[in-house]
This record gives structure tokens, sequence and C-alpha cells, in this order.
């Protein structure tokens, strides 16, 4: 009877240390994501969501929409490009990147010519506190040159003209003189003698004879 008594109390005192060690184990497991989240809350620089500031780049931006409209298209029949500048050796190079840019985008080039230059002088004195008779003569010589450019659209003369003038040099001007092509207005179609109410009809040159004063 005393071992009975024995045996039934270590078996207990067993059952009741396994179970202090589980109950331990399952406590340290339950409160660390706790513990890792108030660490994780403590450590961001941001608490509430409307102090926070997003400078970054989003990556996700919406693509434009393109819309296609049914409005024709400008014809051009002739843009003419005229650049001018004191230096001929930057116009020689601009008006090689010119043409060459109009036959990469397959444009029509009419022709390239070099107009007369100007030339302005000034005759100043050499200084200020000096006679009237010394003198200098100050020089400014102006160089054009220009580009033709033959039957071409709207789109692509919008699309050529800004990229040459993106790179326009420094000290150079430039001018840009387009002819369009239009349809004849309906009012101008038909002759006016044509019309139903039309009075003033041409004149014959049997009827120009007859009303010819007599000499």
């Amino acid at each position: 009877m005393p071992l009975t008594g024995m045996a039934a109390s270590a078996f207990l005192a067993r059952t009741v240390r396994s179970l202090c060690v589980t109950l331990r184990v399952s406590s340290q497991v339950t409160g660390k994501p706790q513990a890792v989240k108030s660490y994780r809350r403590n450590r961001l620089p941001c608490i509430s969501p409307a102090a926070c500031v997003h400078t970054g780049v989003s990556q996700n931006t919406a693509i434009p929409n393109i819309t296609v409209t049914d409005e024709p298209d400008t014809l051009y029949q002739t843009v003419a490009v005229l650049v001018k500048g004191h230096d001929r050796a930057v116009l020689d190079s601009y008006e090689f990147f010119a043409t060459l840019a109009a036959q990469e985008l397959g444009i029509n080039i009419g022709k390239v010519s070099e107009p007369k230059k100007t030339i302005e002088r000034m005759t100043l004195l050499k200084s200020v506190h000096i006679y009237k008779k010394h003198r200098v003569q100050y020089e400014m010589r102006t160089h054009y040159r220009c580009i033709e450019l033959a039957r071409l659209t709207g789109s692509t003369a919008k699309v050529y003209l800004e990229y040459i003038q993106r790179n326009l040099p420094e000290g150079v001007a430039m001018a840009v003189t387009k002819t369009e092509l239009l349809k004849i207005p309906e009012h101008i179609k038909q002759p006016m003698w044509d019309s139903p109410g039309g009075t003033d009809q041409p004149k014959t040159t049997e009827q120009c004879e007859v009303n010819a004063p007599s000499g």
C-alpha cells in the first residue's frame, strides 16, 4: 500500500512538471510575434499615415490614351526654313544637320540656297575722350542659308521643325515660311454668270466690237 501511494505521487509530480513545461513553451511561442510586432512598430519612422510623404516615382504609371480623329491632316506645298548668323562655318554645319535629318525622315528637299550676305558698317570714335578725326569702323556681316522642303504633311512638318529648332546653335536665328494647300471654296467653284441669279455675264468678242467707240 505505501509503494502504490509513492508511485502515484511520483506520477502526479511528473505530469505536473511536463504540463508546466508545455505551458511555458506555448507562452514563449505565442508571445514572440507580439514582441516582434511591437519592436517593428517602435522602429517605424512614421506612425500615422497622414504624416507620411511619398517622394518616390510610382512604377505603375498610366499610359496616356492616344486619340484618333477623323480630321484630315494639313498639306504643305513648300516649307522654307531660313536661318541667319554671323559665322558662316556654323551655318554650313547646321545645313548639313538639317538636310540629313530631312533625308532620315523621308522629306523631299526642294532646294538649298545661300542668299547674298548683308554687311552693316558703323563708324565710331576710338574713345569717348578723343578728337573727332580718330575713328574706327566696325563691320557686321550676316550670312543666310535657305532650305526648301516640298510636299509634306502638317504632322511631319511639326516634328521636323521642332527637332531642328531644339538643336539650333547659339547666335543663329530662324524664320519659317509655309505654303499650305487648300481646297477651292464652294462659292467660287462655279462662275457667277452660271448661277441662277447671276446677271453679270462675260461679253463675247462680237459684243466688244459692237460696243467699241467709232474712230
